[in-house]
Order: structure tokens, then C-alpha cells, then sequence
């Protein structure tokens, strides 16, 4: 691959630049500095070191050049001759494979998929910054973060003489590279001499191989002398004379470092090590020599080493499981080299820091310098250790654990001999190893099987093949090695790099070993090679795939025929067949067919099983795939600590459909699924841990890996870096595929690629993909030596911190296991027969407040039937009584009024309407007002002179365009004659700016009554009869209707009269009011109330409270206000914006234990959560804990229930109601229109608070929504409500009165037919308890679930959306709001993100996971918005109706849209 190489005089680089690369080596580690940046950091940093020279590759010179001083290879940036890039990716590639897909895909023609959209600041992600040339070396396809291209030392080694200052200069010329990362770069393709020259690990080019380095050899078997001993067939008193005469540099040095552990690592006499304790080994890739030294020091000294892999940063994936390990091993000292311990991360005090979740370590430097000379009579103890553990190697498991399996010394030594006999290993041959020397394969043959045989190992650290991906095959051919051992990728690598070599040969080989041959893309890598690489001597039977797993080691290596093994063969499946299971050899489909290779028979000495994957162990019939299972002893004894899995998976007994044993012997569960064919030769078609069960049929990951691979891979995916997983989600495993992208795929291409994806998954595999995200390049996490890290990958996913820039969901292809929609049974008539008070067994839900009549005396109800007479009655009797403070943001007083004031203000605005806008009696006055006393004193203006005042929310100055036209449209719709309002809002309704929003000709006579002149009424109207019309309300409900509702001058003075009892309020009272005025309970409580009682009432408007949030609490403790009314809103904004200010209000003298009753008002469920959190956060300043209380109106009935707490006089008598109680109903049942109650925490549960007390004079009934009959206690039903205050019907233009008499004059269709209700739209039920009241009756409770309007009605069920976009919000920390509605039968999930915009698309699988959970509704749209999209209204509830039709006409401008398929 490089055509240009530098020799390279082994400069040591200065502390300083060494430094600075290990700082680069980090930020590229933590993806702080893309690819490009980095390299050019680097070059920068190296150029003065380096003297580019053009010349040949230095490693194919070697051969006729003398041995010299050491030379090294670096990557030059870039402008290398590029790699051919559509032929990446063949690896997983057969040509069938890629031509089934190609069919595939053919058979779909394009079908138009809604493509999502995404708000373009999103697209951050692949500015050209980012984008990286497809061969650099970042992050392969099975790498990890050794993403720094290595340097290649290679050095002769002449005579023993030479070996230490050799090592010297190794260690040091490692240094100047930035260490840590494992690429410490020293000898790169070193054949690191056999281990025992490992003191020559090396680049020993062995051209001549001195006869010293042979001896050298010998030395080695010595390491384990113990037990190698009798393995070779030497005497046991073999003393190491040997090895002294061979200058054996592994045996010495091993044994250096035994003695230094056992004896001198404590300044005291006693050890810190004894025989049996864990060590843990961190070495980079590329220091074998070193790694061999630790590894047979350890050995040597009866501790068991730990092999984990050079921790680069501190939050490296999948780091924290591995400290788990070493805490639970008991590790307390890690081995390491000078090199690599310099380049780990630091704490302050210059110690190695500690890594997340690793238990304290100490760190001991392996390198000659560190290590003490044992006494001549010093001997490491040389017992038969057998059955004890050996070594432990690190496994991670599918969920991402990390466990550690123990070899014995038995086994390794077993394993070793098997291995021998296997491969046909002998003295003195060469082996070349790719692979990590630290663990599975590279480990048994490189370190272990090597050394007992005395060969000679060439290690070729990965760092050195991502710079030069021929560098084994060159080694192959330069020291005509006999065996080599790869994995698929490298032979991939190769045949992308090798073209236009022509002098390599491969004629030496008798086995190249391939390691991953168990691998469905295994075979087509084989295949490829074969073809390139037979025409330069590369013989067909030299290829040996071989199966292995960390718990049963080597399982099965197919052996060259002149060690006896039989030839190979390839089995084609079908793909079904797999999935269920079965093997079936698939003849005409030609397109869902998995082709495998054999992985030859079983090792020697070993028996095979196949087993059922599942519950017990029986044996498979021969046409199953199950679970390979081996009976040997060459395999891992157990998990280290954990008792329980190690007896399930080590301890296995076969048994035969009959339930007997198969053998004496327990098996070990190899995790591989796989079955014996023809020869008994062992194919594997998959792993236990990429098993994925969809319904009954199992699939697994990496076939999912190759279909999505063929799907022209080199076009969009990077490096081929492809992660399959499956989540659970509704009792099933769901299929995910993430994919990184490449940096140049443009939004559409890589869309157009998932939708391909997607289809040929499908008619491949016929199975769906739940979700398919496409992330960055380089963002994955990555396992140590690249490859991605599944789990942590998966974690990620489920946390919602994976990032994607591109997803595509398919919930409705994939789930199929939703519960059946509900079928409605055809209505029964009202033949429920009524018995009494009894509906089908129940009594009737009915319940009533108190009886007004007893209450008062009807004489002063008479006299308060009209609201003018009142004020003028009060001003007339206490003139001075105080009955209006208003307060603005800062808690002055803004204005006040007494009785008379308010009367003499009301005279002035009745004599302007009168004079200057000549309105009569009846007309209507619209009232456009800021909260305040002005608002209150033009009410009773219009009162006075008879005409029917409409209070206006006035429209926001910055927010014309969509404020305005609600504000026209109240007018219009209420034929107002005249619009009173104030000077500057005037100045609004007329500007240039109004004008562009509506027309503003159209408007009746605008009149301000800033500064009108005194002047008094000839005569204060007085209204023939009680029912005329007394004002109009009008709200826009949270379904976007506007709603206008008559209020007769009876009405009003009941709902007066009402709130009064209810709440006790006479004219010493003082209550808090933070409402807004203009509809509804605020309206009234705002104007009505206190004239009618005579109480005095604190003003404070909600909108001043965006300045200063404490402003309503600092009012109630100022004015000691008993009683104080608010919507959820104002609550939500003093939770939010007071949270960790109580100590600072407590300071101020806030004090609020002078409450008795905080009014949630509300036309909704009570908000449970939100007022729980208020009453826990506030109870710091005093707030007694039952004082927060619901309350329930609506359109019909502004005030039906209220709940006051035991007040005044009534409660000494004990006569004020219960405190309210709370009910938990099954969330599932209420879908059904049913009420089922269960136990507060079961699942599905969902809490209910009763709405408050149902006021006095009213009455209530539940319904049923279509039949209209009465219901019984605990149904769900229509809240139907009579009442003296009952609105009298809706005020419309177009006078529909069939909408009036259904709502305003319904009687229930059987049962009592005479009372004329009024239907509330909202559904609830009504509970018995067993609690009493004032009468002493047992106290009713209502509870209200939800409006009517809002409810979706899907899949046949009732949903209230409040309950799904709970759930929605819980599923992250990041969603600030949600709202859901429906959109042709698609349910739309529209969330607020609070965060940063890269991380909006986390959110998109997240909502439609919990939805589906807790819903069993399938989302159709996920939209995501910034905060504050969704509207709300003043009483703080959503209008998702306006949403809907912002997202219909595009409005939202969102982040992102996406479609699930």
C-alpha cells in the first residue's frame, strides 16, 4: 500500500514532541479531531524527524538488504495511491450473496417511501471537515481505537551479545512513538522469535538463523519448565543450565520478574503476592516479547495472569465492565511496559488515573531496568500444578457483562499438545500470527503452543496491517514460513492492497489458519484469496478456517491432508430453514440460501455434541442446528466467581431424547451454533450471543450483517462498520441495524440505501427491521482491536446517546404481536332494568352538593339576584370597604378599589358608552383589557347601562399575526357594537401592523376609557327578569373551537352563591387570585366574586410572573391570604422556576402556613404529579400539606366542583368535607371505557384525585355516551350536571340549535326522565367512599379522566392523549413537552427537545419503543421541535388542535420528521 517509505535513522523524538502526539493520539481517541486533522497535526509535528525519501517498500528490500539499522515505515498522508474503493467489503460478499440481494432488490421496483425531513442545521455532521478518504486508517471494520498508523521497527538481531541493548533501544525507540495507544510501534512485523528468542520478539530476521538463536529456543520451553517438562519427555532434574549457555532471554527474564514479584515489591519482609493471585497484564498490540515475559513471569511465580487490553481513555466502551472483572478477580497490580505506561491517562498527582469502575491498582514497569536479579539459589517452586487456574481471559457476553474464564494449567497444557497434533507443529518452524497475542487463538498458538514447540514467531501488530495490510504476507515470504495465522479481514485487506505485487510467493505455507473460519462471511474472504493468491503458490488445502470460543477454546481446525484431514466441503442452507432451526440443503431458491464452510473435525482427544439452545440439554436430531458442545480436557474450567452460569455452561450433561446421559463426562457449551456434517466435520452457521428470536424464528446477526452489506456497501457505509443487535420491546426481540455513514453520502442517497436495506433484510431474510440508524463515521464505539462494540452499542441505543443522523423506524411491518383491535359490540337498548336506585346490580352514579335552600334565607338571595344592585348596595353601605389590590411584578400596588370607586369608575364608562358610542340596552360590548381594575369597573359599566359585556384577552404586541385574529373573531362572533379598551391598545387594534394581520376597517366603534369625564348615569338599567343575559364567555377550547356561553343574571348570582358556601367568604376575608380574567372560574372569581361577598381580593397577573416567579407566593404571604386560587400554569412555573430557591424565599420571609386552600382551577384531570412536587417543595416555606386541592368546571358549568379545606366556623363543627382521595384504575381497562380499580404500583396503574367537592345546589349524574342512560358507582361514563348556575346554551352566529339542546337540555333516556341536564363533554366516573360529610352522608367522590373531544379513538380503543405523552415525556431526560393527535389513523408524537440538536434523532426510537410498551399503539410520526412549539393556553393546557394544523400546513419548522414505515 505504500509507495513511500523513509528509511529511518531511530531518532529518539524530544520529550516535548512526544508529548504533543500523545496528546493528538487522545483527542483523535475521543473523536475531538476528526481523521484528517490529525494527520495533519501529526505529519506536522514528525516532519523535521522525518526525511521523506521515495523509495521502495523497505519490508519486501529486507530480503537481499544486510541487516541495518532499524527502518521505519510511516504513512504518508493521503496522497497515497488510493485503494480501489468499490472492492471493499468482498469479505462478506459471495457472489451469490451479493447477486440474491441485487434479485432482491430488483423484485421491489421503487417504491416511494415518505422520506424524513430534517431541519438542515442538522446536517452538520458531514462538512468536509469530517470527511475522510476511505483508506485512511481510522477505524476499520475490526479495529479499535489503535487508530494511529503504526511504525514499523525492524531490527537483526546479530548474537545474543546484542540482545539487551537491543531491547534498550526497542523500549526507547517505542517511546518516541506516543505510547499508550497499543500501537507503541515498536517491532512491527517482528517474527518475534519463537517466544523464546522473545527476548528477540523482535524483528529477528532469521534469514540465516544464526545458530544462537536456535539455542536461544530452547530456552523457552524452559519458561514453563514445571510443565513442559514432561511434556517433551525431559527428566524432571533438567536444571537450567541450558538456558544459562543459550543466554535464553525469555527464561531469565521471566524468571527475573517472578522473583521481583514474589519478593520486592514491598519495602517490608512480608509479600504482597502469593501464589494464586490475579495479575492484571496491560500491553499494547505491539510488544509481544514483553507481553511473553510478564505472561511466563506470572506463570513462574504461581500467580494467574489477567490479558485485558491498554485502557486509552477514561470512558473507553465497555472499560467500566472490565474494572468489574479486575475488582472481582481481587487484581491489585497490573503489569505494563515503560512505553505504555507513559502513555496512559494521568491523574493530577502524575500517578496512572484511575479508570471508571477499575479497582485501585498498582502499576509495575515489566522493562530489565524495573526488575531485580534473583540469588543463584533462588528457584521458582517447580509443583504439578494441574487443576489450577492457569491464566484468565477476559469475555464480553452479549448484554455486555465481561466475565473471565479460567484455564487450568492442566487444560493449557492440554490445549497446547492438541494443538500440536492438530497443526502438525514441529521445532524450529516459522509462524507468522496477525492476530492479538494477548487472548483466544493469537495467545494458544503465539505465546503458548509456539514456545512449547521452540518455534520461531513473527507477530505483525495489527497497528503495522492497517499501514500496510501485505506486511504478513511479505513476513510469509520473506522467512518462508510454514504456518500463519489471519483472520478474514486481514485476508481482505490484502487482496484490496496487493495489487501490482508481483514477488510475493506464498509457496511456503502448509496452513494459513483462519481464525474466524466459524464466521458466515468467512468463506467468500477464503474463496477470494484463493483465487488471487493460487497463482503465486498458495496451495487450496493450505486454507484451515477453525472454530473456537473463550469457554471450550480451539473447538474444531480443518486439517491439510497430509495431516490426515478429509477434504472440505460447503454446505448451502436455506435461510428459512435456519431460522427455524433446521437444516435444509436448498436447491431452487436460490436467493435466501447462507453458504458455509466446513471448520474441520474435532480436536484430538475431544467428543462433540450438538444440542437444543434452549431449557435442557438434549441431543439434536441430525438435520438440527443447536448448540456445539465439547467434551475434552483441553477447555476452560469455569467463569471465575461465578458459580451458578459456570455449572450451566461448563458442566453441561447431554441428554438423549429418552433423558440419559450421553457420557460420564460433563460438556462445555461453546456458544457456537452449528451442526456435524458428512465426515464428521463441524459446520458453524452462527453465535449464541448474535442470536436474535423474532416470534418463533431465530436469525442471526452477522447473516443480517451480510445482507446489509451487499447492499452496495462501499457507497454508504463506512469501512463496513455495521452493528446488529435486537432490543426487547412488547414481549418480543425487535431487530436493530446501525450502520456507520460515510461522510460524503448525501441525505437522499442514504435514505434511498435504508430503504433498500430494508427490503432486502425482508425478502432475505423474511423478516423486519425495527429500526435502522445510520450514525457519523468513527462514532461507534469500538472494541479493543476494532470490531464494534455490540453491547455498549445497544446501551447506547437504549439510552438514547447513540446519536444517529439518520433513522428509519418500521414498528408497523415488525410488530405483529399487538393485542387484536377491540371489536364494539352493537349497543344494548336501555333494558338494564332500573330497580330503585340500582343500574345492573349497582347504585346509580349520582351525587349532589348541599342543598342551597336550607343554607340561607331567600330574602337576601332576592336582594342579590342582580350583580349591579350588589355594587351599588355595597358602595352605598361601606363606601371605604377595600374590595381590588392590584399588583404588578415587582408586588406593589398598582391600583386599588374601594366599594364606591368601583361604582363611580362603572357610572363613567356607562355614561361614555351611552353618549359617545350610543349604544342601548342589549347591545354587545366587547372588553379588550389588560388584567386589571379597569376591566372590572367596564364590566360593570356595560352592567349599568344594560349591555352584555365579552371580556377579550388582548392581543400580544409581539405576536400580532397570530394573537389578532382570535381577538377579531371574539368580536365578530359576538356582534359586539362597541370595543372598549385602553389608549395604547387602541393604538394596537388600529397600526400599520394590525393591519397586515386583519382588516382593520371593520372594526365597530373602538372606544378608550383611559380618561373619560366624570359624569353620572341618569338611571342605572335594571333588567326586566332574572334570565336575561348578563354577559357572554368565550374560550377557545382545547380542540381549537371557539365556544361562546350565556350567562343570565341568575346564573350569575348562583354561581356566586355557590362559591361563597363553598369557600366561606364574607367580607373580612382577603383571598389571592393569579388567573387570568377572561373566562371562565378566573372571570368570575376575578370579577363577580367579590362584589357578590364582599371579600377583598389580591389581583395578580399570571403574565407578571414571567418577570418575577415569586411573585403570587410572596403576595399570599404578605397579605396572609387563607384562600388562594391558580391554574397549572402558574403552578408549573413556580415549581420549575422556584426548585432551588425556597432557602432564598425563606430569607425574604415567605411564609405560607397562613394557607388553607390553594385552588388548582382547571377544566381537566387534576395534574397529580405536578401538584405532589408543589406541595413537597413549598412545605419548606410552611405550605400545609393538604392544602393544594383540584377543582373541576367547564363550558356548561364554569364551577361544579371546588374543594376547599376545613375552613372558619365549619370546621370547628367538623362539618367541611373530606380531604380528597386518590384512586388507582387500570390504564388498559379505561381503553375500554371501563373503570377497574387496583392497587397503587401494579402495572398499568393509573392515579386519579377526585376534582374537589361538588358545590352547593348542584347536582351530577354519569351517563352513558350513547345510549344516555345512567350508569352505575365506579363506571365510566359523560359527567352530566344540573344547576342553578348552568350557562343558559352556546352564543353562535349560525344558530345551531340541535348542538344547543344536546348540550345545554339532555334527559337521560330512561330512569329519571324529567331533570334537564347539561352534558359536559368530559368522561369520568363517580366513587363511594367511605368517608362522610358535613351531613353525614358517605361522601361522593368525582373523578374526572379526561375531555371528549381530545380522545383518539384508535385500533377501537378510547386513548386519552395526557396518558401517552406522559409516557413519551419519561422516555428521556432530554423531552421537555410532548403532545400526541391523530392524523388520518396515524398517531402523530410530537416532542419538544431541550439539548442539542444532534441528539434530536435518539429521541425517534425511544418514543416509539414506550409507546408501544405501555400503549400498544404504534406511532406513525415522531416530529421533534425546540421548546415552546406546542401551544398552550392560559390555563396551561395543550391545544393540540392548533398544533395539528401548524404541522399539517408545515409551520413547526421541526428538526426533524420522521415516518415510521
Amino acid at each position: 500500500m505504500a509507495d513511500r517509505e523513509c528509511p529511518l535513522e531511530a531518532v529518539p523524538l524530544p520529550a516535548e514532541v512526544r508529548e504533543s502526539l500523545a496528546e493528538l493520539e487522545l483527542e483523535l481517541s475521543e473523536g475531538d479531531i476528526t481523521q484528517k486533522g490529525y494527520e495533519k497535526k501529526r505529519a506536522k509535528l514528525l516532519a523535521r524527524y522525518i526525511p521523506l525519501i521515495q523509495g521502495v517498500d523497505p519490508s519486501l528490500q529486507a530480503e537481499n538488504r544486510i541487516p541495518g539499522p532499524s527502518q521505519t515505515m510511516t504513512t504518508v498522508p493521503k496522497q497515497q495511491k488510493p485503494r480501489p474503493t468499490n472492492s471493499r467489503d468482498e469479505r462478506f460478499r459471495s457472489d451469490v450473496h451479493t447477486e440474491a440481494v441485487q434479485a432482491a432488490l430488483a423484485k421491489y421496483k421503487e417504491r416511494k417511501m415518505p422520506m424524513p425531513s430534517k431541519r438542515r442545521s442538522v446536517l452538520v455532521h458531514s462538512s468536509v471537515e469530517t470527511y475522510t478518504p476511505p483508506d485512511t486508517s481510522s477505524a476499520s471494520e475490526d479495529e479499535g481505537s489503535l487508530r494511529r498508523p503504526g511504525r514499523l521497527a525492524s531490527t537483526s538481531l546479530q548474537s545474543h551479545s546484542n540482545v539487551e541493548p537491543w531491547l534498550d533501544r526497542v523500549i526507547q525507540g517505542s517511546s518516541t512513538s506516543s505510547s499508550a495507544s497499543s500501537t507503541s510501534s515498536h517491532p512491527g512485523g517482528r517474527p518475534a522469535a519463537t517466544l523464546a528468542g522473545s527476548a528477540a520478539h523482535a524483528h529477528i530476521d532469521l534469514h540465516s538463523a544464526p545458530p544462537d538463536v536456535t539455542t536461544g529456543l530452547v530456552e523457552h520451553s524452559h519458561c514453563e519448565r514445571p510443565q513442559l517438562a514432561s511434556v517433551r519427555g525431559v527428566p524432571r532434574g533438567y536444571s537450567g543450565s541450558i538456558l544459562e549457555t543459550a543466554g535464553g532471554k525469555l527464561w531469565s527474564r521471566s524468571l527475573k520478574l517472578a522473583y521481583t514479584l514474589l519478593n520486592k515489591l514491598t519495602s517490608k519482609n512480608e509479600p504482597l503476592l502469593k501464589p494464586g493471585d490475579r495479575v492484571a497484564l496491560v500491553f499494547p498490540n505491539s510488544d509481544p516479547v514483553m507481553f511473553m515475559v510478564a505472561f511466563y513471569g506470572c506463570l513462574l511465580a504461581e500467580l494467574v495472569p489477567v490479558p485485558i487490553e491498554v485502557p486509552l481513555t477514561r470512558k473507553d466502551a465497555g472499560s467500566q465492565q472490565v474494572g468489574f472483572l479486575l475488582g472481582s478477580c481481587g487484581v491489585t497490580l497490573a503489569l505494563t511496559t515503560d512505553a505504555c505506561q507513559k502513555g496512559l491517562p494521568k491523574a493530577q498527582t502524575g500517578e496512572v488515573a484511575t479508570f471508571k469502575g477499575w479497582p485501585p491498582l498498582a502499576w509495575l514497569v515489566v522493562d530489565g531496568k524495573h526488575l531485580t536479579k534473583p540469588p543463584k539459589d533462588w528457584h521458582p517452586l517447580a509443583q504439578d500444578m494441574g487443576a489450577e487456574t492457569a491464566y484468565i481471559e477476559y469475555k464480553t457476553s452479549k448484554e455486555g457483562s465481561t466475565v473471565g474464564v479460567t484455564v487450568s494449567h492442566a487444560s493449557l497444557l492440554a490445549q497446547c499438545r492438541a494443538l500440536t497434533q492438530a497443526c502438525g507443529y514441529s521445532e524450529a518452524e516459522t509462524l507468522t500470527n496477525v492476530l492479538d497475542f494477548k487472548r483466544d487463538a493469537g495467545l494458544w498458538h503465539g505465546v503458548l503452543t509456539s514456545v512449547m514447540n521452540r518455534m520461531h514467531v513473527i507477530s505483525i501488530p495489527y497497528a503495522l496491517m492497517k499501514v500496510n495490510p501485505l506486511s504478513w504476507i511479505q513476513k510469509v515470504c520473506s522467512y518462508k514460513a510454514r504456518a500463519a495465522l489471519v483472520k478474514s479481514r486481514d485476508m481482505h485487506w490484502s487482496l484490496l492492497a496487493q495489487r501490482g505485487q508481483r514477488d510475493v510467493s506464498l509457496s511456503s505455507l502448509r496452513m494459513l489458519i483462519v481464525a474466524d473460519g466459524a464466521n458466515p462471511w468467512s468463506i467468500s474472504s477464503c474463496d477470494a484469496f484463493l483465487n488471487v493468491f493460487q497463482s503465486r503458490g498458495l496451495r487450496p488445502e493450505v486454507i484451515c478456517p477453525c472454530a473456537s470460543s473463550p469457554e471450550a477454546l480451539t473447538v474444531a481446525i480443518r486439517r491439510p491432508p497430509d495431516l490426515g484431514g478429509p477434504p472440505p466441503r460447503k454446505a448451502v442452507l436455506s435461510m428459512n430453514g435456519l431460522s427455524y432451526g433446521v437444516i435444509r440443503v436448498d436447491t431452487e431458491e436460490k436467493l435466501s440460501v447462507l453458504t458455509v464452510q466446513d471448520v474441520g473435525q474435532v480436536m484430538p482427544g475431544a467428543n462433540v455434541c450438538v444440542v437444543k439452545v434452549e431449557g435442557t440439554p438434549y441431543l439434536c436430531k441430525t438435520d438440527e442446528v443447536g448448540e456445539i458442545c465439547v467434551n475434552s480436557s483441553a477447555t476452560g474450567a469455569g467463569y471465575y466467581g461465578l458459580l451458578g452460569i459456570t455449572k450451566n455452561i461448563f458442566e453441561t450433561i447431554p441428554v438423549t431424547a429418552g433423558g440419559v446421559p450421553v457420557s460420564d463426562g460433563p460438556f462445555t457449551r461453546t456458544g457456537l451454533l452449528g451442526f456435524v456434517g458428512p465426515d464428521n466435520l463441524v459446520f458453524v452457521v452462527g453465535k449464541l450471543d448474535g442470536l436474535m428470536v423474532v416470534g418463533v424464528r431465530r436469525h442471526n446477526a452477522d447473516d443480517i450483517v451480510a445482507t446489509a452489506l451487499a447492499v452496495e456497501p462501499m457507497k454508504f457505509v463506512y469501512r463496513g462498520r455495521i452493528a446488529v443487535f435486537s432490543v426487547t420491546v412488547l414481549h418480543d426481540d425487535r431487530i436493530v441495524l446501525v450502520a456507520e455513514q460515510r461522510p460524503d453520502a448525501s441525505e437522499e442517497d442514504s435514505f434511498q440505501w435504508m430503504s433498500r436495506v430494508l427490503q432486502a433484510i425482508d425478502s432475505i431474510h423474511q423478516v423486519g427491521v425495527y429500526c435502522l440508524a445510520l450514525v457519523p463515521a468513527n462514532t461507534l464505539p469500538k472494541a479493543p482491536l476494532g470490531g464494534i462494540h455490540i453491547s455498549e452499542t445497544k446501551q447506547r441505543f437504549l439510552e438514547g446517546m447513540l446519536h444517529p443522523c439518520n433513522v428509519l423506524m418500521c414498528p408497523h411491518t415488525c410488530v405483529t404481536n399487538l393485542p387484536k383491535p377491540r371489536q364494539k359490540q352493537p349497543e344494548v337498548g336501555p333494558a338494564s332494568m332500573i330497580v330503585g336506585n340500582l343500574v345492573a346490580g349497582k347504585r346509580i352514579a349520582q351525587a349532589s352538593g348541599r342543598e342551597l335552600a336550607h343554607l340561607e334565607d331567600s330574602d337576601q338571595a332576592r336582594k342579590f339576584l342582580f350583580l349591579p344592585d350588589v355594587l351599588q348596595w355595597r358602595a352605598h353601605t361601606t363606601p371605604d370597604h377595600p374590595l381590588f389590590l392590584l399588583l404588578n411584578a415587582k408586588g406593589t400596588v398598582t391600583s386599588t378599589a374601594t366599594c364606591i370607586q368601583l361604582h363611580k369608575k362603572a357610572e363613567r364608562v356607562a355614561a361614555a358608552l351611552m353618549e359617545k358610542a350610543r349604544v342601548s340596552a342589549g347591545d354587545h360590548v366587547a372588553l379588550v383589557y389588560p388584567p386589571g381594575v379597569d376591566l372590572i369597573a367596564a364590566f360593570y359599566g356595560c352592567l349599568y347601562c344594560g349591555c352584555v359585556p365579552v371580556t377579550v384577552r388582548p392581543p400580544h404586541p409581539q405576536n400580532l399575526a397570530t394573537t389578532l385574529p382570535t381577538v377579531k373573531m371574539i368580536v365578530e362572533v359576538s356582534k359586539s357594537a362597541c370595543v372598549l379598551t385602553t389608549q395604547a391598545i387602541m393604538r394596537l387594534l388600529k397600526s400599520k401592523e394590525a393591519a397586515a394581520a386583519v382588516d382593520v376597517r371593520t372594526w365597530p366603534t373602538i372606544l378608550d376609557t383611559d380618561d373619560i369625564p366624570k359624569k353620572k348615569v341618569a338611571s342605572i338599567f335594571r333588567p326586566p327578569s332574572p334570565d336575561v343575559l348578563a354577559y357572554l364567555d368565550f374560550s377557545v377550547s382545547t380542540t381549537g373551537i371557539l365556544a361562546g356561553v350565556k350567562m343570565s343574571h341568575a346564573a350569575t348570582s348562583a354561581l356566586c352563591r355557590s362559591i361563597k358556601l363553598q369557600c366561606e367568604l364574607y367580607p373580612s376575608r382577603q383571598i389571592a387570585i393569579c388567573l387570568d380574567p377572561y373566562c371562565g372560574l378566573g372571570f368570575a372569581l376575578w370579577c363577580l366574586c367579590s362584589v357578590y361577598s364582599g371579600h377583598q381580593s389580591v389581583l395578580v397577573p399570571p403574565l407578571e410572573l414571567e418577570s418575577n416567579v415569586s411573585l403570587w407566593l410572596s403576595a399570599v404571604s404578605q397579605y396572609k391570604a387563607r384562600v388562594t386560587f391558580c391554574s397549572y400554569s402558574v403552578m408549573e412555573m413556580c415549581t420549575k422556576g422556584l426548585g432551588a430557591q425556597t432557602g432564598v424565599l425563606r430569607m425574604k420571609g415567605v411564609n405560607l402556613s397562613c394557607v388553607r386552600t390553594c385552588m388548582v382551577v382547571a377544566e381537566e384531570r387534576p395534574r397529580i404529579a405536578l401538584t405532589q412536587s408543589f406541595s413537597k417543595l413549598f412545605k419548606d416555606l410552611g405550605l400545609p400539606a393538604r392544602a393544594v386541592s383540584t377543582t373541576f368546571g367547564c363550558r356548561v358549568n364554569v364551577a361544579i366542583c371546588l374543594q376547599p379545606n376545613r375552613l372558619g366556623k365549619l370546621a370547628e363543627q367538623g362539618t367541611a368535607g373530606p380531604d380528597p382521595t386518590t384512586v388507582y384504575v387500570d390504564m388498559r381497562a379505561l381503553r375500554h371505557d371501563r373503570v377497574r380499580l387496583v392497587e397503587r404500583g401494579s402495572p398499568h396503574s393509573l392515579p386519579l384525585t377526585e376534582s374537589g367537592k361538588i358545590l352547593p345546589g348542584v347536582k351530577v349524574i354519569i351517563a352513558h355516551t350513547e345510549t344516555k342512560g345512567p350508569l352505575g358507582d365506579s363506571h365510566l361514563g359523560e359527567i352530566w350536571v344540573s344547576s342553578p348556575h348552568n350557562a343558559t346554551g352556546y352564543y353562535t352566529v349560525y344558530g345551531e340549535e340541535s348542538l344547543h339542546a344536546d348540550h345545554f337540555s339532555a334527559r337521560l333516556s330512561f330512569g329519571d326522565t324529567q331533570t334537564i341536564w347539561a352534558r359536559t363533554g368530559y368522561l369520568g366516573f363517580l366513587r363511594r367512599t367511605e368517608l362522610t360529610d358535613a351531613s353525614g352522608e358517605r361522601h361522593d367522590a368525582l373523578y374526572v379522566v379526561g375531555s371528549l373531544d381530545e380522545t383518539l379513538e384508535l385500533r377501537g380503543m378510547r386513548y386519552h392523549p395526557i396518558d401517552i405523552e406522559t409516557s413519551v415525556i419519561r422516555a428521556h431526560r432530554s423531552i421537555a413537552e410532548c403532545a400526541v393527535f391523530t392524523w388520518t389513523n396515524l398517531l402523530v408524537v410530537v416532542v419538544e427537545l431541550d439539548g442539542l440538536e444532534q441528539d434530536a434523532l435518539d429521541l425517534v426510537a425511544l418514543v416509539t419503543n414506550v409507546v408501544l410498551e405501555e400503549h400498544h399503539l404504534v406511532v406513525g410520526v415522531v416530529v421533534i421541535v425546540d421548546p415552546g412549539v406546542i401551544p398552550i393556553n392560559s390555563r396551561g393546557e395543550k391545544q393540540r388542535m392548533h398544533l395539528r394544523d401548524g404541522f399539517l400546513a408545515d409551520q413547526l419548522d421541526p428538526i426533524y420528521v420522521a415516518y415510521n414505515m
